[in-house]
């Protein structure tokens, strides 16, 4: 007998706003249940839920957890683009020269999370 993981959890200044920009990044949608303001919000994807709690203290030092995502469909460095679009913030270039590595983002929040190749990359 195991357990499930049944989401991740993420601390944030504003659950609801986080929570929309992570259902942009994802594809996804917060649920139905949630509106602004809310202490909390969850957003579903087909890999998976996020769930963002409200809590009073900033963040103030380096994740000891972070998402590493991949694109669903196009290339690593389309999608780092997209996501600044979206709001994310650069903090660093893991990029080599043949194509591997990856891209450090932060979410509005400071949060890191890393963009990798996606899979056509990886096989091409």
């Amino acid at each position: 007998m195991g357990s499930l993981v049944r989401h991740i959890t993420i601390d944030s200044s504003d659950a609801y706003r986080l929570a929309t920009f992570w259902a942009a990044v994802l594809d996804a949608k917060v649920s139905d249940e949630d509106a602004p303001g809310d202490a909390d919000a969850l957003v579903e994807s087909a890999n998976g839920a996020l769930l963002f709690v409200t809590v009073p203290e900033k963040k103030s030092v380096k994740n000891r957890v972070h998402l590493d995502i991949v694109p669903a469909e196009g290339t690593r460095d389309e999608e780092v683009e997209r996501l600044l679009a979206l709001g994310a913030t650069l903090v660093g270039d893991h990029r080599v020269p043949d194509g591997r590595g990856w891209v450090t983002l932060a979410d509005p929040e400071g949060n890191e999370f890393c963009v990798e190749r996606g899979a056509a990359e990886r096989t091409g």
